[in-house]
């Protein structure tokens, strides 16, 4: 497939604002996946060609976090571990079971992060946990790794409530590591993408590069900016892939019911 420099650079744009969004507070995706397919991409290989470009906005992220000291990849190498053998089953099983219950449940789940984050106190960081590393990693690693690989949508949103909720970190912090693991899943996934030959691979490093860059300015937002910016955007993001799904699930009835 041949694109044109205006749709390329369209792209670079989409990507860079989702790569910046996403560093902060996940839904990028929101952005770059909806690009993809109005830009004549089949759905199949807009979602690898994505995962092909998220990747190194979450890699730009991940990188400022541990050059800057906010996070530390040996501390989190069990939970690195078990998310990427999490996302690489997700990612094989996706083509075996159906994903419908899946499709139903996270709204839901979204909507619920979007109000904890709305009206919870504000988090205090170096609590003590209420999960060791190993639980936790097992647990969140695993499961949400896997939910990456399997589906997706909302995955940085969940990490995040985990790290906040479960290991009582503060807000900038659980951003920070949640970056890592979104990574970590991010690669589990696109391995298999790889394999399959899936990507496109001229819009992918278009998109990488701006995702890059977006991210790395969102990562230096976090660490300058914190709490400040961070709930509020991931209420907002939350909110919006919520509605985003129930609206792709529900939207027949909902236009049948307004009479249109």
């Amino acid at each position: 497939m041949e694109f044109s420099l205006e749709i390329l650079s369209l792209l670079f744009l989409v990507a860079g604002i989702a790569g910046f969004i996403d560093a902060m507070a996940g839904g990028g995706g929101l952005l770059t996946l909806p690009a993809l397919l109005a830009a004549g991409v089949p759905p199949t290989q807009a979602l690898a060609t994505n995962k092909l470009q998220s990747s190194f906005g979450s890699f730009s992220a991940t990188f400022y976090f541990v050059r800057q000291g906010l996070v530390s990849l040996k501390a989190m190498r069990l939970a690195i571990a078990c998310t990427f053998v999490g996302a690489a089953l997700g990612a094989e099983a996706v083509q075996y079971i159906d994903a419908s219950l899946l499709t139903s449940l996270i709204p839901l789940l979204l909507i619920a992060i979007s109000l904890y984050f709305l009206l919870a106190p504000q988090t205090q960081p170096h609590r003590r946990k209420a999960l060791s590393e190993a639980v936790f990693a097992l647990m969140i690693g695993g499961g949400v790794g896997f939910y990456d690989g399997f589906f997706g949508p909302g995955t940085g949103s969940i990490f995040t409530v985990c790290f906040v909720v479960l290991g009582q970190l503060g807000l900038v912090e659980a951003t920070a590591r949640t970056k890592v693991l979104n990574f970590t899943s991010n690669i589990a996934a696109l391995i298999f993408f790889l394999i399959a030959g899936l990507p496109i691979w001229q819009i992918g490093l278009t998109m990488a590069v701006g995702g890059f860059i977006g991210a790395r300015m969102g990562a230096k937002v976090v660490i300058t900016k914190g709490q400040r910016w961070i709930r509020p955007l991931v209420i907002t993001m939350s909110m919006m892939m919520a509605l985003k799904l129930l609206w792709e699930q529900h939207h027949i009835a909902l236009l049948s019911m307004f009479g249109l």
